[in-house]
């Protein structure tokens, strides 16, 4: 186990005992964002990605181990342990280095070396590999022919002793290592495609780039158009340098052999020539070694590889992006219209208030094919004024610029205030047809509840997205080539981090939201649903203990991600810890204030002030508290009740369109970041399609990772630097 720890501490670049601590708090149960929050004095102060990480190289490096351990005993099972390989087992870094040695002791398939060994040649292939009998290889082959056995010449018996040595040539871990290092070294990536075949993988019909070059986004593109036969896709590897290498290995030192051949002259004939035929059998051996087993098996297995580590850099963006859009700004206090476009079934329209509550529904046609603007106005009008809507949000999906062009001149001709925000529907229709959204709005038509989601999403982006599955969330890179699993697991992760990072009011939280809390699964979450509901508004956080599954252990982990508004305990607004509450009630006996001066404002301001002079070092020594845990008290204190979305950017609000036929290069506009990708970012200008900020454009700086200089949600300056009218596509540029 100390060997794991380390590998991670020096990864991660932490402490041993950083890494050596988290390890036991995980193994204690613990969960990540209960650990990232409430336990920084134990771990160093490590954050929930690196939590995450730490947590994945564990598993990992964990289940290596075990691999090792069944390797190690198969082998010796068979008898065949030696010293060797327990040091190259010892020393393997990663699960394939692990399969390379195990694979000659591997129970194989019917294979041409297995027909041979059955047919009593593994002892001519020992004589072929050692090359020190100076017999002629005929003279010694024959004495393997045996018919019944399937063995009727000296070729028979030679080839399939060529098949013996060429399967263990292929099963060599260190040659297969090496050849791997060669091949990412030197190796290359090449597609072809039917320049007559029209298709968005064309720039790939005739591609070649080394292995230790491309990037991910490019390896699962050119995976998606072989999957999709648009496509062919080969490996081109150094194989002179390859069959050299392993020449080099097989074929014994000729001088050496030649000596002992003068020396051993039968009859006075010398019998280099005999020795040369071994070297001439072990080319031949080596070349179908190579052609037949190896090179397939390593272009398979560097692919694999390549995919491998492109789909977790897919996932890490996908994460990264999602993170930011649940953490969008919330607009708080506004009746929002939810505007979902269509062309031929209506544009589905929900109104909701400043709770989230449904107000009405109706469908509208201004689009293609009815066009009945007035009357599509007439109605929206009427609800505008009956409900006094602030803002309408708008989905980005089919329909939506011509619904965006609606709505500018709707605006445009009212007498109040009122904007539009273009708002992301990916995962609308997947709610709208979900079990949960039928529970949600039993009455309520399939196709109406996307714009009640649109709304919402508008008006409290977490709240409503974690009712989507994370996947169908929409802001990553080929997220449905990837490992479905492996992603789904992450972006749980995301979403638990997002949840625990803003806290859940408990009175108004429904299950979804609250079963992404530290501690809570879907089963306790309906049970605190059905709780409040059959006892009212929970009025402390203690309370929890009587919801039934929920022990002291789960209590431990949500309590501190649990809110209370208008409950008994003013900390309970806050992320202040009930392990915590001592502290925190002394920390404000010690500046002349109680806990319940933090829900008076003016006395919240003083309180602020006085805190923001505090010696840490010492305070936290007096009250016998870690420094890092007292001045996360002291932000939680500053700002009680505050939520942290609040510092984000809040979205682009407009009242009028934007053509494409009016974009003109060195434009100036504002944009929302939509997207972020390997290879730039996608920002929304507001015209049909969002623009393209290529990676080079992003900054006058080197950026070698766009997600260092944008984010989703992030509102940007960007200048237009090219227009592509006949593919309606817009390149930006953020050097302005």
């Amino acid at each position: 186990m100390e060997k794991i720890i380390q590998i991670i501490a020096d990864e991660l670049g932490v402490k041993f005992s950083q890494v050596e601590n988290t390890v036991k708090l995980i193994d204690e149960g613990n969960t990540i964002p209960f650990i990232a929050r409430y336990r920084k004095e134990v771990t160093g102060g490590l954050s929930d990605e690196q939590l995450r990480d730490l947590g994945e190289r564990l598993n990992y490096l964990r289940n290596l181990e075990t691999r090792k351990e069944e390797v190690r005993k198969s082998i010796e099972e068979q008898g065949k342990l030696t010293d060797e390989i327990i040091v190259a087992l010892e020393n393997a870094k990663i699960l394939a280095e692990v399969e390379d040695i195990y694979r000659p002791y591997k129970q194989k398939k019917r294979t041409r070396a297995t027909v041979a060994k059955e047919r009593g040649l593994e002892p001519l292939a020992d004589v072929i590999i050692e090359q020190e009998d100076i017999r002629d290889i005929n003279e010694i082959a024959k004495e393997f022919i045996d018919a019944e056995k399937g063995v009727e010449t000296v070729e028979d018996a030679i080839n399939g002793a060529m098949d013996i040595i060429a399967e263990n040539i292929s099963d060599n871990a260190k040659y297969r290592k090496e050849i791997k290092r060669l091949c990412y070294r030197d190796g290359l990536i090449v597609t072809k495609g039917d320049p007559e075949v029209k298709s968005s993988y064309e720039m790939y019909y005739d591609f070649t780039e080394k292995v230790n070059r491309i990037p991910s986004h490019r390896i699962l593109a050119i995976n998606r158009g072989e999957k999709e036969n648009f496509l062919k896709v080969k490996m081109e590897k150094p194989e002179e340098e390859i069959i050299a290498y392993i020449r080099r290995d097989v074929i014994r030192g000729n001088k050496d052999n030649r000596k002992n051949s003068k020396e051993n002259d039968i009859e006075g004939t010398n019998n280099s020539k005999y020795i040369n035929q071994y070297e001439e059998i072990l080319n031949n051996t080596i070349v179908d070694s190579f052609k037949r087993l190896i090179e397939p098996s390593v272009e398979r297995e560097i692919r694999s590889d390549l995919t491998e580590k492109a789909e977790e850099q897919a996932i890490k963006v996908f994460g990264q992006n999602a993170k930011q859009l649940l953490l969008g700004a919330p607009l708080k206090g506004l009746t929002v219209m939810g505007f979902d476009p269509a062309y031929r079934t209506g544009c589905k329209i929900a109104v909701i208030d400043e709770t989230g509550k449904l107000l009405t529904t109706t469908t509208v046609y201004p689009t293609e094919p009815q066009n009945d603007v007035e009357g599509a106005k007439k109605e929206l009008v009427k609800l505008i004024n009956k409900f006094n809507v602030n803002m309408i949000a708008i989905g980005n999906g089919t329909a939506s610029r011509e619904s965006e062009t609606f709505v500018s001149g709707m605006i445009s001709e009212l007498d109040r205030e009122i904007y539009y925000a273009i708002v992301s529907e990916a995962g609308a229709s997947v709610y709208s047809a979900s079990k949960l959204a039928t529970e949600e709005y039993p009455d309520i038509n399939v196709s109406l509840r996307g714009a009640i989601s649109i709304a919402r999403r508008l008006q409290d982006p977490l709240a409503e997205l974690v009712k989507i599955e994370p996947k169908a969330i929409g802001v990553g890179q080929y997220q449905h080539d990837v490992n479905q699993k492996r992603l789904t697991e992450s972006l749980t992760g995301v979403v638990e981090d997002a949840v625990n990072k803003v806290g859940v009011d408990v009175n108004t939280a429904t299950p979804s939201l609250l079963s992404y809390v530290a501690g809570i699964n879907k089963t306790i979450a309906n049970n605190i649903v059905k709780y409040r509901d059959e006892n009212g508004k929970l009025k402390e956080r203690k309370e929890l203990l009587k919801v039934p599954k929920l022990g002291k252990v789960a209590f431990e982990q949500c309590a501190g991600f649990i809110r209370i508004f208008d409950g008994k305990n003013p900390l309970e607004i806050t992320a202040v810890h009930p392990e915590s509450y001592d502290v925190a009630e002394k920390l404000l006996k010690q500046i002349g204030y109680d806990k319940s001066d933090l829900m008076n404002k003016d006395k919240l301001k003083e309180i602020k002030i006085h805190l923001s002079g505090i010696n840490v070092e010492k305070t936290a020594k007096d009250l016998e508290v870690g420094e890092l845990t007292l001045k996360d008290i002291i932000d939680e204190l500053s700002k009680p009740g505050r939520d942290p979305r609040d510092e984000m950017p809040k979205p682009v609000l407009r009242s009028d369109v934007l053509k494409f036929e009016d974009l003109k290069e060195g434009m100036i506009l504002t944009g929302t970041v939509r997207n972020v990708i390997d290879f730039g970012a996608f920002v929304d200008i507001g015209v049909k399609h969002d623009g393209l900020v290529h990676i080079s454009e992003l900054s006058d700086k080197f950026v070698k990772n766009p997600s260092d200089v944008v984010s989703v949600g992030d509102v940007v300056k960007v200048k237009v630097i090219k227009i592509d009218a006949e593919r309606q596509k817009v390149g930006l540029s953020m050097k302005i």
